[in-house]
């Protein structure tokens, strides 16, 4: 039996010899050459695979998707009726997005977007030193990613503040779930982190309503899922001046085109999508120990949770 593994053209090489190196037993086939559909037994994919497509291999037993986030196996049609989805926890993957979002955190408390402005215009100005105790960061989310974001801000002395679909004690931070939650946290954010999963709940959730909510000159971080924002309404917020600045590594659609505005915003920092990239020789160990698994017949590991959404 063999394993498809369909990602993007320029990593599934990578792939290819990470898996190898964890099992050099595998049969691994390159979409789109899977061969005979009969001999598939799990898939190992991202987001661009087409859904519809793995209907194809009648004794598919797994699916993995390579990346922490799963919006796109909500999507219509989604996976094949009965096929267990898995989804991936690598340390490393969570090292990454933590240092991201320090890096924007830090990039906005530290003014840094001023004084690159005053740099291009050879400007020396000493401006008012910032009090990291008065920076009130505030997370959407506090999963693996968002716990992991707050604990690292925490160790900075940052006031850290997090909300949640429901209570949620984590140490050092401040909890808040429910609607009533969000609006009581909105209003005391001066850096806004969304690392939410993507969900019916959750799509919009930063609009006009919400942002309006944010104290004047409060800062956006999004690296979760571009359907988490609403991009007038930030567009809006932020040549009002209520919105100070913001640094988005997600969009939608994706890639963002050429023509929208926020590539050339002064006051909006652009990610391809790259604030935290799954290393194939971290995640490859656990990819292999759910395939056996799942031919085993035993319990699988990070699967996910439909009716959650995550």
């Amino acid at each position: 039996m063999a394993v498809l593994l369909s990602t993007k053209a320029a990593t599934m090489q990578d792939w290819r010899e990470a898996l190898l190196a964890v099992d050099p037993t595998l049969e691994i086939r390159l979409f789109p050459d899977a061969g005979n559909p009969e001999e598939i037994e799990a898939a190992v994919c991202w987001t661009q695979h087409d859904m519809a497509e793995l209907r194809r291999y009648p004794n598919l037993k797994l699916l993995v998707s390579m990346g922490a986030g799963v919006d796109h196996l909500l999507r219509q049609p989604g996976p094949p009726p009965g096929v267990p989805v898995a989804r991936l926890k690598d340390a490393r993957l969570t090292q990454g997005m933590t240092e991201w979002v320090l890096l924007n955190v830090l990039r906005f408390h530290r003014q840094d977007l001023e004084y690159r402005e005053q740099q291009a215009a050879r400007l020396w100005n000493e401006l008012p030193a910032p009090d990291t105790h008065q920076r009130r960061i505030g997370i959407l989310g506090l999963g693996e990613l968002g716990g992991a974001a707050a604990k690292a801000l925490l160790a900075l002395d940052f006031p850290v503040m997090g909300w949640t679909r429901s209570p949620r004690e984590t140490p050092g931070v401040r909890g808040f779930h429910g609607p009533a939650g969000l609006e009581a946290m909105l209003r005391e954010t001066d850096i806004l982190v969304c690392l939410l999963p993507l969900t019916p709940d959750t799509r919009g959730v930063i609009n006009a309503r919400t942002l309006g909510l944010l104290p004047r000159g409060a800062f956006v971080i999004n690296a979760a899922r571009g359907g988490h924002l609403v991009a007038d309404d930030l567009l809006a917020a932020l040549d009002s001046g209520h919105i100070a600045a913001a640094a988005l590594d997600v969009f939608e659609p994706e890639p963002l085109p050429a023509d929208h505005p926020f590539w050339g915003h002064p006051r909006v920092l652009v990610w391809p999508h790259a604030a935290s990239i799954t290393i194939p020789s971290s995640a490859a160990p656990q990819v292999v120990e759910n395939l056996h698994r799942a031919r085993a017949g035993r319990p699988l590991i990070n699967l996910v949770d439909f009716s959650a959404g995550y």
